[in-house]
């Protein structure tokens, strides 16, 4: 088991391969990704391995606890923080930072982080529900949500009834994205697809638990032969 690493997400573009053929990819940055922390456990065949990444510049807004915590592993302290489990076999050590190349081009992984935060939302909106009627009878309620409880029985209204509310910034993870090219110098890496977040966004990377990855990895490129009529 490999450790994961954490990206910044810079945005999307387009990756035409060598064929012509157009590939949506989304463009990670890994900037400042640093272990921070290796903690072995005896009894199990795994280590933990905390990586950090987003060097922090302002430490005088820092609490004590923290500066007092990075100067003892000599790092500059860092914003995110995430834990990892390896096998004893991996030679990372404290201090030791994390590029591009740690994964292969062609390889799936998997890609988590918080959604784009949308504020408070109607249940059309939220919910897709259809609303109430929009000719004769409804009085300035047209997107209201309508009844949401019962009578005496039971007399509340239940809990995760779909209601209006706070929309996004939901912690989801996409699994099986292909990495299409990773460029060593730029420290950059392009994955197939959207991945969770706004532009900006750190997302956390890990290799993919459905595929594994190969040491004859060959990028397959899903295209539709079907004609359209």
């Amino acid at each position: 088991m490999r450790t994961g690493l954490i990206a910044k997400k810079i945005g999307m573009s387009n990756y035409y391969t060598p064929n012509g053929i157009n590939i949506p990819v989304t463009v990670l940055h890994i900037e400042d990704c640093k272990v921070v922390e290796r903690i072995s456990d005896e009894n199990s065949n795994l280590d933990k391995l905390v990586i950090g990444a987003n060097e922090i510049k302002k430490i005088s807004k820092l609490s004590k606890s923290v500066k007092t915590y990075f100067e003892k592993k000599n790092l500059n302290p860092l914003k995110i923080t995430k834990e990892f489990k390896i096998d004893k076999s991996v030679e990372l050590k404290a201090g030791d930072e994390i590029n591009a190349d740690h994964f292969e081009e062609g390889q799936f992984i998997d890609v988590s982080g918080f959604t784009k935060g949308k504020g408070f939302a109607g249940v059309m909106k939220r919910h897709n529900f259809g609303g109430l009627r929009a000719s004769h009878g409804v009085s300035v309620s047209h997107r209201s949500h309508g009844s949401t409880g019962q009578c005496q029985d039971p007399g509340r209204v239940f809990k995760g009834k779909k209601m209006a509310g706070h929309m996004g910034d939901d912690h989801k993870t996409l699994q099986n994205l292909q990495v299409v090219k990773i460029d060593v110098k730029k420290n950059i890496l392009c994955v197939k697809g959207a991945t969770p977040g706004a532009r900006g966004a750190w997302l956390v990377l890990e290799d993919s638990i459905k595929n594994k990855p190969s040491k004859d990895v060959d990028i397959k490129l899903e295209v539709d032969t079907k004609k359209k009529k």
